[in-house]
């Protein structure tokens, strides 16, 4: 596993990759060989833990969780040690367009401001809620990548580009209690030292806390909403939400793109659609009476 995970190019994409690797690892053993993976009652295995695992989850994320799994098979036949395919009892699922992810502005900034939210998570959400950017884009953020003064950071977008996301005001206040002094090491961070080795790019040397994971972002942001409307929320619905308000505030084609990081106008196209939110008041607005009162 750890030889596939680190010929991945994209690090946000092998860190995606390692959720499901590493569960897998967890449920066969780390001694099992690789070669037990061509083991019909080893598929079958690999079959009935992931529909427990990830069976209840979104399409999305089933089949996030199934590529990786089909990625890491793929590059084990490449180097002769299985011949199948250990993924093969699980099925993709079909995308099915949400058209309700869009956030009510009002719930965003409710729970932004509220009370007693550890520093870490109100400026990561913050953040993700003002640049728009993917969770994977943040977290990989090191400190020497901030621009503090201009309120920007170079990431690297889904595919391996490399961009620029800006913020404004809130997250620009939050930045310097959060790193209290740092100039090196993640932005974002455990709150526990590591307690297994690794890279030196994913630790904070000083303390030796660790990057955090998107995982425990996410599980994090999911118990913090379950009790939001419509919770629990995940974190893509805050860059969705992001995306949607802009362009309901006017934000024009260019600027979504750039805003967004997407090179094509059609993958707009699912967060320019106006929240029900903006709907109810366009509505409101064309009732009769409300257009005889202006």
């Amino acid at each position: 596993m750890a030889a596939f995970l680190a010929e991945v190019p994209n690090a946000n994409t092998a860190r995606a990759y390692g959720i499901a690797l590493h569960a897998l690892v967890d449920k066969l053993g780390a001694d099992t060989a690789v070669g037990t993976l061509d083991e019909e009652a080893t598929v079958q295995r690999i079959g009935t833990w992931f529909a427990g695992r990830w069976g209840k989850c979104a399409n999305s994320t089933v089949n996030a969780r199934l590529d990786a799994l089909r990625s890491a098979g793929g590059w084990w036949r490449t180097q002769g040690w299985i011949t199948g395919d250990p993924a093969r009892r699980i099925r993709r699922r079909l995308r099915v367009p949400d058209r309700t992810r869009s956030l009510d502005r009002a719930d965003v900034e409710a729970l932004l401001n509220k009370p007693h939210l550890p520093l870490r998570e109100r400026t990561l959400w913050r953040m993700l809620y003002e640049t728009a950017a993917r969770a994977e884009e943040v977290l990989a953020l090191d400190v020497p990548d901030l621009d503090r003064p201009n309120r920007k950071a170079k990431v690297r977008r889904k595919g391996g580009a490399n961009d620029i996301i800006v913020w404004r005001t809130g997250t620009a206040r939050l930045l310097p209690r959060l790193l209290d002094g740092r100039k090196s090491g993640p932005v974002f961070l455990t709150d526990r030292r590591a307690r297994v080795e690794l890279a030196p790019m994913d630790l904070d040397t000083e303390s030796g806390r660790a990057r955090l994971s998107y995982r425990r972002a996410a599980e994090c942001f999911e118990a913090a909403t379950a009790k939001m409307p419509g919770g629990p929320w995940t974190l893509h619905q805050l860059r969705h939400s992001a995306l949607t308000h802009a362009a309901e505030d006017g934000a024009n084609t260019s600027t979504l793109l750039s805003f967004s990081g997407h090179t094509s106008v059609a993958s707009l196209t699912r967060y320019a659609r106006v929240s029900p939110e903006a709907l109810a008041r366009w509505q409101q607005a064309r009732a009769p009476a409300n257009r005889r009162r202006s």
